[in-house]
């Protein structure tokens, strides 16, 4: 076992990544509460802007900070474009069918940006100008401004999410939704506009995370597409419900995954550290209880 100076490099960078993973869990959890769609496009979504992002600032020349916003608002509206032509086609659908419909888009995605993006033998990056500004340092491990950014900008949104759908009419109108879209529709709510302001919302988040794996993971496109898995976990722990309970997961998982790394005999099956989280989670939760994949996820 390696000693615990080995570990301690590695939990800033798991918690920056938890971070992460829960600013993309609590758009997930927003947009299936909601729409009742979760949305496997979410990592391909992210990775899309930030490969629009790099390609602006290294082949158009166009300053960092506004190849980023548009890497952003990229991820807002092909989102939002999805919602809108699939997500009335699915609202009747099986939670199961929307899931597989949302992966058929990841796919695509992945196959477009393949195809763009194609020159395997270009090193691509993402850097922030806050990678190698040190916010503060414990022991011997300096830690980034970046990496504070990462994590505090997943607590906010986590925070800023819970009271929004509790104080604000969308909100209360997204939680309507969750519970019975027919009913809510009768009272008079504009379910379109709802479920809208939830895709887009949701593609908004995506495109963030996009640009913070890159930078804080890898510029890959399949990385970034699969790095949803740890998003999916998350939210699953959190039964697709709790925004709070999915952020708590998400930050474990990103721990525990690079808590592994310095353990030689283990390291190679790191991946598998949000399934296992994920199914002890699931069955502690769910004993005495069966779990559902619809929208009331625990009966």
């Amino acid at each position: 076992m390696p000693s615990w100076s080995s570990f301690q490099p590695f939990i800033p960078i798991g918690l920056a990544l938890g971070g992460v993973f829960a600013l993309s869990g609590v758009g997930m959890v927003v947009l299936y509460r909601a729409t009742g769609v979760l949305n496997l496009a979410f990592g391909a979504i992210g990775a899309l802007g930030a490969m629009i992002a790099w390609s602006l600032i290294n082949n158009a020349g166009v300053p960092s900070a506004w190849a980023y916003v548009i890497a952003v608002l990229v991820g807002g509206f092909s989102t939002l474009l999805y919602g809108t032509i699939f997500g009335p086609l699915l609202a009747a659908r099986d939670p199961l069918v929307k899931a597989v419909a949302t992966l058929g888009f990841a796919l695509i995605l992945l196959g477009l940006m393949s195809w763009l993006w194609n020159n395997n033998n270009i090193t691509r990056s993402i850097t922030f100008s806050t990678d190698n500004s040190t916010a503060f340092s414990f022991s011997a491990v300096s830690v980034s401004w970046t990496q504070v950014i990462a994590f505090g900008f997943g607590l906010a949104v986590a925070v800023g999410a819970t009271v929004f759908l509790r104080v604000t009419k969308v909100g209360t109108a997204m939680r309507a939704l969750a519970d019975d879209r027919e009913i809510t529709a009768t009272l008079g709510v504009p379910v379109r506009r709802v479920e809208a302001a939830a895709w887009f919302g949701s593609g908004i988040l995506a495109g963030i995370t996009g640009l913070l794996l890159a930078d804080l993971d890898t510029l890959d496109p399949t990385t970034l597409t699969f790095l949803v898995i740890f998003t999916v976990s998350a939210a699953l722990i959190g039964r697709l419900r709790s925004i709070t309970v999915t952020f708590v997961a998400a930050v474990v998982i990103g721990v525990v995954d690079n808590l592994v790394t310095p353990i030689n005999s283990i390291t190679n099956y790191r991946d598998m550290t949000p399934f296992v989280l994920a199914i002890v989670a699931l069955l502690f939760f769910a004993r005495g209880r069966q779990y559902s994949f619809a929208r009331g996820g625990v009966r």
